[in-house]
């Protein structure tokens, strides 16, 4: 579900920012990106790499750097195959650090 995701927002982005930069709204921060509001703009406008984010994004989930739900339980093993029944959730979850606290 993470490469899925992953692969889909990194499409989108490389085909909108064909016409126009754009600020690239995901998951993980892309490398070389600038944080703006609302997402990360790319410090040189380019593609970004699908294989590269998607690597990123196993390290930071790894890290607990955000959490994914499917329904009402938590995946801890991105590997897990598990089956998707018509009208479930799955939701990720990013986590950031509290400031001054």
């Amino acid at each position: 579900m993470i490469r899925r995701r992953v692969f889909q927002e990194v499409a989108e982005f490389n085909a909108r920012s064909q016409s126009q930069p754009q600020v690239f709204q995901g998951l993980v921060r892309p490398h070389d990106t600038e944080r703006v509001l609302n997402g990360y703009a790319l410090c040189t406008p380019r593609p970004i790499d699908p294989q590269a984010q998607t690597e990123r994004a196993l390290a930071a989930f790894a890290g607990n750097g955000f959490l994914v739900l499917v329904g009402d339980r938590q995946v801890t093993d991105p590997d897990e195959e598990m089956e998707l029944p018509l009208g479930v959730e799955v939701t990720f979850l990013k986590l950031v650090p509290l400031v001054g606290g």
